[in-house]
């Protein structure tokens, strides 16, 4: 009976240096945690912008010639030959670019679905950063294939020489940004994370019109032309680490 109780002493006195032998570890992982965590700057996101107001320097002009006929053959037929004469004085002209537009040959039916009419639509359209020229082409190609419509935009040249003269501008409001955030949240200072660049363009100009002219014999005649402006724009996006000092 004595031998018995000793045995039961000595295996609670074993479960319980068990037992602390298992705490301990985990006690420390604990404080490890939380001094990994104490470590650990704060991470935020933000965005700047940096950009400025262009005049677009590029005019697109879109000529078009619309022909309707009972014979298929008709309408395809006029539009070749419209496109011919027209593309050949456009190509002679080295200040604009000319290239075709929307072509299309269409069905018209009547009630029981046979079909009565053929209409066709072709385009050319014009573009140049030579506003001269292109209103002065335009104007002698439109006896042959009116003027449908029109719109301006910043050249793509143009436009990458603002970016470029935006990106210190845009990198000096991030900065400032970063460091506002982190002295709003009680740091003293901060570190880049990551940086992400963009930009982009947002067209400003009258409200858009569709523009016709009668045909004219007079080819010193000139289309109007009036461009807006519109807002080139580099954005930065990214990450920074909220620093303060170590106590």
């Amino acid at each position: 009976m004595y031998w018995l109780q000793q045995k039961r002493i000595w295996l609670s006195g074993l479960a319980a240096g068990l037992a602390m032998v298992l705490t301990v570890p985990v006690h420390a992982h604990e404080e490890g945690d939380r001094e990994a965590r104490r470590k650990a700057w704060p991470q935020a996101t933000l965005e700047a912008q940096a950009f400025k107001e262009v005049s677009q320097d590029t005019v697109t002009i879109t000529l078009a010639k619309e022909v309707s006929d009972p014979s298929q053959e008709a309408v395809v037929k006029a539009l070749s030959d419209a496109l011919d004469s027209v593309m050949k004085d456009a190509k002679a002209e080295g200040k604009v670019q000319a290239r075709s537009g929307d072509y299309r040959v269409w069905p018209h039916n009547d009630d029981e679905g046979a079909i009565t009419n053929w209409r066709g639509r072709a385009e050319i359209v014009l573009k140049s950063t030579d506003f001269a020229a292109a209103s002065a082409l335009a104007a002698k190609l439109s006896d042959r294939m009116p003027i449908s419509g029109m719109g301006f935009s910043v050249a793509p040249e143009t436009r990458v020489k603002h970016e470029q003269d935006l990106l210190a501008e845009a990198a000096k409001a991030f900065q400032d940004r970063a460091q506002a955030l982190a002295t709003a949240f009680g740091y003293e200072s901060y570190s880049i994370k990551s940086v992400n660049l963009g930009g982009m363009g947002v067209p400003y100009q009258p409200a858009p019109r569709m523009m016709a002219m009668a045909a004219s014999a007079d080819e010193s005649a000139r289309v109007p032309l009036e461009p807006g402006t519109e807002r080139v724009a580099v954005t930065m996006q990214g990450s920074i680490f909220l620093r303060s000092k170590e106590k």
